[in-house]
């Protein structure tokens, strides 16, 4: 990943802390006919490997569990918070008008061998592990034991799971970091004006604090 050093995040909470809010990671691999790729939600266990590891599931009917047998490398890439940011924000503009739009992001990228795992048990306890997760901010979460063991029997017949060793994580937190003082108060502000959105409020923190925090 093209990494300009003052974007860069290299603190390994804070890479995690991205995955965990935005954990649906675009899983990348080679097949027979060039790279595959497909959305994929992940858990991530910060304990099981010095850089962490990743655990997921895909549809048995989809090809690309086939191809991860064969060769299991695989980069992973999780979007985190995004937004346009358009250069009437910057006071550079009123002082010399010499500014251009942008984007900011901010974006982790996981490489790694996967592991495919055809096992029941396995397969079970990944589930409950990601709908535990994602049900605990509700306020009457669901469960796997409330749908019929019949039911969740047949459709873990229907999946098969994938775990990957992290083996190099980068982090990339660009958010006006490059932007004079005066710049970045003006993007923050506009995002903050702008709010219809969850992720223009999530970026003028970052502007304002000028990188990440475990939650972006």
């Amino acid at each position: 990943m093209y990494q300009p050093p003052h974007f860069r995040e290299d603190r390994l909470e804070i890479q995690h802390g991205l995955i965990r809010a935005h954990p649906l990671g675009l899983l990348i691999s080679t097949g027979a006919d060039g790279p595959v790729a497909n959305a994929i939600p992940f858990l991530i266990d910060s304990e099981a490997s010095p850089k962490g590891t990743l655990r997921g599931h895909l549809a048995r009917a989809n090809p690309q569990w086939r191809d991860l047998e064969k060769d299991g490398r695989v980069l992973i890439v999780f979007q985190g918070a995004q937004t346009y940011v358009t250069p009437s924000w910057y006071a550079t503009k009123r002082e010399t008008g010499k500014v251009v739009p942008t984007w900011n992001y901010a974006i982790v990228q996981v490489r790694g061998m996967a592991k495919v795992i055809d096992d029941r048990t396995w397969l079970a306890g990944q589930v409950a592990s990601l709908t535990g997760h994602n049900e605990a901010p509700r306020a009457t979460p669901w469960t796997v034991d409330d749908a019929p063991p019949s039911y969740i029997d047949a459709q873990l017949k229907g999946i098969i799971g994938i775990e990957i060793e992290i083996a190099a994580i980068e982090g990339k937190w660009k958010v006006s970091q490059n932007r004079p003082e005066s710049d970045r108060t003006g993007v923050a502000e506009g995002l903050e004006a702008d709010q219809h959105t969850a992720e223009a409020r999530a970026m003028a923190e970052m502007v304002r604090r000028g990188g990440a925090n475990s939650s972006n």
